[in-house]
């Protein structure tokens, strides 16, 4: 199980109340080293374990009302930051539907179950399966979005987003696939 991508989809998801709460107690003082102590593949390279690292101590440095207005402004209401991958291939278009059955299906036949309120294209739900599943796989199923990643990541740097930062280490993710294909 790879810690490292369920931390990721964690620091993308909405920032309720408890899971800071726990952020705060897993990294203590420390945020470098609970993210390198996380990535017991060695998934992150020291420059990006260092940039999660800043991004949770900026996180923790902020009251989560603003933490979470920032969110709902940054992902919820701007349609070209949406963590809805497909929704940047097909809008809101009917063509979207089997997509995210497919996607849904393909998480299945692995054996997981995705929360019915969420849709499979949800970013980090996406993670959560990456998590569970070998590294290479992991690289493949991340190189299929990479184009997808790179709009959002780009949109993302476009606004100011921190959020940016985590967007590009996945898409890098898919890259090093390829590379290595």
């Amino acid at each position: 199980m790879m810690k490292i991508f369920r931390l990721l989809s964690a620091l993308l998801d909405y920032p309720n109340d408890e899971f800071l709460a726990a952020l705060r107690e897993m990294t203590g003082n420390d945020a470098r080293a609970f993210v390198v102590g996380l990535d017991e593949e060695n998934v992150l390279s020291a420059d990006e374990a260092g940039q999660v690292a800043e991004f949770i101590t900026a996180m923790l440095a902020t009251e989560s009302l603003e933490l979470q207005g920032n969110y709902v402004q940054c992902f919820d209401l701007t349609a070209e930051h949406s963590l809805h991958l497909t929704h940047h291939l097909f809008g809101e278009e009917k063509t979207r539907g089997p997509a995210l059955i497919d996607l849904g299906e393909f998480y299945r036949s692995y054996g997981l179950k995705v929360d019915e309120k969420e849709l499979p294209d949800y970013l980090p739900v996406m993670l959560e399966f990456v998590s569970t599943i070998e590294l290479d796989e992991a690289r493949v199923f991340l190189a299929d979005v990479a184009k997808v990643l790179k709009v959002l990541a780009d949109n993302l740097e476009k606004s100011g987003s921190g959020h940016a930062k985590l967007v590009r280490i996945i898409e890098k993710q898919g890259s090093l696939a390829r590379l290595a294909a």
